[in-house]
């Protein structure tokens, strides 16, 4: 049971045997709620998020977010002594997550049929880019194919200028919590059947699924979404907009009662009347004239009096941020979205928080991403291995 304050995820066991980026982002989201969760990793080959992007003296900056809560293990799966010791590990686990190719863990010995023999109470997660079957389903999947074959890159850009890709992660960060989501399903279900079972997770779902009614639109209507910019198809004024002191802010009308306040502001209230403003997708239709009319009153006005005006006329607006701006915004200091995190190889960190709170038993975040094999002897021991075991382990290169 979990005690009154306690993380509601404590007592659950995962090990992580993903990299890159949906898997280990979704064992780090089960940690931040009190999981124990031990990464696992190649002796020789780390998590290569540890070397993506910047580091500060020599130690990789993403690794201290995503590897935030873990303890670290090095293991060759592939040797015959790693698998002896993941299969000692997973009699005593909860969840495993792992993204390697369809048919790896079978051809290393360790796939759902052994898996499940040595503990039938086991969740297996496999993340991979196309799903365990079909005619993909051993192509290398990484998160920009599923953005590209999700239909997301194809409606985002300019009409005129090519498909684009998102900067980030996109899809592996939605993949994640939707694995996250799957394994606390799937862990419901055990609760009441006693089985664990297998969670297949294609990258290029999730991301499909929170594009919205595309398939639904195509299927009845034959409609195909393009490419609007920062427009939209669904509804009008809404786009960024320039500032007189030369800022950015972003207007939504996604409310009908929204859209007439915004109109009422900047003294076009005669544009309400208008039949083609009843409805979200008639605005849309008129977008270059409600467009003309914003972006001329919030262009004879600072980033700050814009705002000003639309909180009180209860319209919706917010500033462009970048993440200078983010790091100081008001909003997210007082939610603590950004916090810090005390960690010895690099002193405080600030990084993200937990990703929600909850009133009665929150998750934390104890400790940042920690070195390559940190925790491996103590894991080990805690297994019942020796001492001399442990030293033939890594005299075979198995650690």
């Amino acid at each position: 049971m979990t005690a009154p304050g306690e993380a509601p995820l404590t007592g659950l066991r995962v090990l992580d045997l993903a990299t890159l980026f949906a898997g280990p982002l979704a064992a780090t989201m089960l940690g931040d709620f009190g999981a124990e969760v031990i990464k696992v990793e190649h002796p020789r080959r780390p998590d290569p998020s540890r070397g993506h992007g910047p580091a500060k003296d020599g130690i990789g900056l993403w690794w201290k977010l995503l590897g935030r809560n873990k303890r670290n293990l090095t293991l060759d799966l592939s040797a015959p002594g790693g698998r002896d010791v993941l299969l000692r590990l997973a009699a005593s686990t909860d969840v495993i997550i792992e993204n390697f190719r369809p048919g790896t863990l079978e051809r290393w010995g360790m796939g759902w049929e052994e898996l499940h023999a040595v503990n039938p109470r086991l969740v297996l997660t496999r993340v991979t880019g196309f799903g365990q079957f079909g005619p993909y389903a051993h192509r290398p999947g990484f998160g920009t194919l599923a953005e590209a074959m999700s239909g997301f890159a194809a409606i985002t850009g300019e009409p005129d200028g090519p498909p684009t890709l998102p900067p980030f992660g996109l899809a592996d960060s939605i993949a994640a919590l939707a694995s996250a989501y799957a394994v606390m399903a799937a862990l419901a279900g055990r609760d009441r059947t006693g089985e664990g079972q297998v969670v297949d997770m294609a990258i290029i779902e999730p991301i499909l699924t929170v594009l919205g009614p595309q398939p639904l639109w195509y299927d009845q209507l034959g409609y195909v979404q393009e490419r609007t910019g920062n427009r939209s198809r669904n509804n009008a004024p809404r786009n960024t907009y320039r500032t007189s002191d030369g800022q950015w802010v972003a207007v939504s009308t996604s409310a009908q009662s929204i859209a007439e306040r915004v109109m009422r502001l900047v003294d076009r209230a005669e544009l309400v009347d208008e039949p083609w403003f009843a409805s979200g997708a008639t605005r849309a239709d008129h977008c270059d004239e409600l467009d003309e009319a914003v972006g001329n009153w919030i262009a004879r006005h600072t980033r700050d009096d814009t705002i000003s005006a639309f909180e009180k006329a209860e319209a919706a607006i917010a500033p462009i941020h970048d993440i200078r701006d983010v790091m100081e915004d008001p909003q997210y200091r007082a939610l603590d979205s950004i916090t810090e995190v005390p960690d010895p190889e690099l002193g405080p960190l600030r990084m993200q928080n937990v990703l929600f709170r909850l009133s009665g038993t929150p998750g934390a975040i104890r400790w940042a991403g920690r070195p390559h094999g940190a925790d491996t002897d103590e894991i080990l021991t805690g297994l019942g291995l020796t001492d001399p075991e442990i030293a033939a382990l890594r005299a075979g290169s198995v650690l």
